[in-house]
């Protein structure tokens, strides 16, 4: 039997992985097509982006936990919310790929509201379980309303520029 302290490990780790993952589509995007878009002054700079992103998904992840401690574990009760985190997850590992990989800027809009739409029905299911866990995906939805609002400015200020699927 695994120790009691492998869960929390686990949980916290979990959601690092499509992060890792979507920044080998992003740190090829960056320096050369992202490079290339009118961004608004206040967008962050992208060495912050590692950092900001490993502590949002730390915190969720061991929110995950406490919601999964809370509730027994995969039962019945926690179908919703963590099917719920699980759902928002998935959802945000796959708007790196839309985004810097596909270049679907306007898609990428659309998938970023959807990810934040489902980032506060999360919090929402987790609050009556875990205020703690609540508390923690705070952060990450501050972050997801500055970083809906950065997409939105760079597909306005950007829809003259051609799409990978266009330019090739």
């Amino acid at each position: 039997m695994a120790p009691p302290w492998v869960p929390a490990v686990g949980f916290t780790l979990f959601p690092n992985i499509g992060g890792i993952l979507a920044s080998r589509v992003t740190s090829q995007e960056v320096p050369t097509w992202y490079a290339t878009l009118k961004k608004p002054s206040w967008h962050p700079p992208y060495w912050m982006l590692g950092p900001i992103w490993g502590t949002l998904y730390t915190a969720m992840g061991y929110g995950s936990y406490l919601v999964w401690k809370e509730l027994g574990g995969f039962t019945e009760k926690a179908v919703v919310p963590l099917g719920l985190y699980a759902g928002q997850l998935a959802l945000n590992w796959a708007w790196p790929p839309l985004f810097f990989g596909a270049h679907q800027m306007g898609w990428g809009l659309v998938e970023i509201i959807l990810t934040s739409g489902a980032a506060v029905a999360t919090t929402v299911a987790w609050y009556p379980v875990s205020p703690t866990a609540a508390c923690l995906m705070y952060p990450y939805l501050a972050w997801m309303a500055m970083a809906t609002t950065l997409n939105y400015c760079v597909w306005r200020d950007n829809k003259d520029k051609k799409r990978r699927s266009d330019a090739e």
